[in-house]
């Protein structure tokens, strides 16, 4: 972002009857104005649509009343925090609560993923987020080392070994409370290696750092002071553990997007504030029954979007801490996640089809023996090792072992000599399937 959106200005309550005078003057403009609000357009989105800075004023005062009208408030004593419901956000949150905690059916079929989906899935959230924080690597290469077991050769892909590691806790730290301590835990997992120990698992002691893009140099953002973090990571700790009553309800996702806004709005460490972020997002939706979004690497979206990010961020940051434009962001981005889910479900089908085929050609292997050499099929010139097959299905190593052991000795697959350890391609010679079968 080459310079920062025009922040709004501060309508005051006198301004709406001059508001409201020029609106009744023209219904087509009020009926323009009810759709720009409907959408939650942004005072700085309003330029290009409304020239006439009079107009523009006026239908901005207009927004804004019918925004005050609708706003809830969050429960959060550091900071006067709101949010409206809109009608794109309360379609997309009832899609979620269909979709996102239930049973996967295509064509009226019930369809069951494997661990190795899910090991992918945090592959690619790993390795997306990292990107997004400023790792130089792509994703093929990334992923190719996770599979493998490649040590990190540098920075960047130390980020994504630190991420994957962190995607892995969260998943099991699912069912535990928010404490600062596991903030802190999350935080020295995705820093390893890439920030002082004194830094890492710590929270900020100055005060001298500004959130700006790398290559404009445009601040985004100023820290607030140290001394405030500690407090506030307490408070952001109890909001997240809350139960939610009847009387002050907050939707599970908007309550994780709120706690990925507030870890980047309170900033409390000097680097991987946004990857802790989108971590303790993770935990939340998950924790609350959304078990599909272990599937769902959001920063991958994200990263295609990334201006639109720091927009949402500047936008709820200039228009008096109004988190609409933050949380409808992230809902559009979990409903491009979602769409990429199904894509990804319905190849995942057809390989489970695939597979089946395999199983019934080769009775003596079991299921992840035949998705292993399914897999090694689609990729006959690559070689395999043991520690790719454990990361990708998420076995043990002997586990691993005896399944590529167990396709050699039925001559599917060649076992080889590389180096020090053996590796294993598949066997083009291999009788055992017939052409067109797989």
């Amino acid at each position: 972002m080459k310079k920062l959106p025009e922040q709004p200005p501060r309508i005051q309550g006198g301004e709406y009857p001059g508001a409201m005078a020029t609106l009744s003057e023209d219904p087509g403009f009020r009926e323009t104005v009810a759709d720009y609000n409907n959408r939650y357009l942004a005072w700085d989105e309003l330029a290009y649509r409304i020239p006439d800075p009079e107009k523009r004023l006026a239908a901005w005062a207009f927004m804004k009343m019918l925004r005050v009208m609708h706003y809830e408030s969050i429960p959060f004593a550091h900071l006067d925090l709101r949010y409206s419901a809109t009608p794109e956000s309360s379609r997309s949150l009832h899609t979620f609560d269909r979709y996102l905690s239930g049973i996967i059916r295509i064509q009226k079929r019930t369809l069951k993923i494997d661990r190795s989906c899910i090991i992918n899935s945090l592959m690619e959230e790993a390795i997306a987020s990292s990107i997004l924080e400023g790792a130089a690597t792509t994703r093929k290469a990334a992923k190719e080392m996770l599979r493998k077991g490649i040590h990190p050769r540098n920075r960047s892909e130390q980020m994504v070994v630190n991420n994957y590691e962190a995607m892995r806790l969260i998943l099991e730290m699912k069912d535990e409370p928010l404490t600062p301590e596991l903030i802190l835990r999350i935080h020295r997992i995705v820093t390893k290696g890439t920030l002082d120990d004194a830094a890492a698992g710590r929270l900020r002691k100055i005060d001298e750092i500004v959130v700006a893009d790398p290559a404009t140099g445009t601040v985004y953002h100023t820290l607030l002071d140290h001394s405030k973090v500690p407090g506030m990571i307490e408070e952001l700790c109890r909001f997240a553990n809350a139960d939610e009553g009847a009387e002050r309800f907050i939707h599970p996702i908007i309550k994780g997007i709120i706690l990925h806004f507030l870890i980047g709005y309170i900033h409390p460490f000097e680097d991987g504030n946004g990857r802790t972020a989108r971590s303790i997002f993770y935990w939340y939706v998950i924790s609350r029954g959304y078990w599909l979004f272990e599937y769902m690497p959001i920063s991958r979206i994200i990263l295609r979007s990334k201006r639109d990010y720091a927009l949402a961020y500047l936008r709820t940051e200039y228009d008096e801490m109004d988190l609409t434009y933050f949380i409808l962001y992230n809902i559009r981005c979990i409903e491009e996640a979602r769409d990429d889910l199904i894509d990804y479900i319905e190849k995942k089908q057809s390989e489970q089809n695939q597979t089946e085929a395999v199983i019934k050609n080769i009775r003596e292997i079991n299921q992840r023996q035949a998705g292993i050499l399914r897999r090694m099929l689609g990729h006959a010139d690559k070689y395999f090792t043991i520690r790719e097959v454990m990361e990708t299905y998420g076995v043990a190593y002997q586990t691993a072992r005896t399944d590529l052991l167990r396709l050699t000795e039925l001559g599917c697959i060649r076992k080889e000599k590389r180096g020090r350890e053996f590796v294993f391609i598949f066997d083009r010679e291999c009788d055992l399937l017939r052409e067109g079968d797989v």
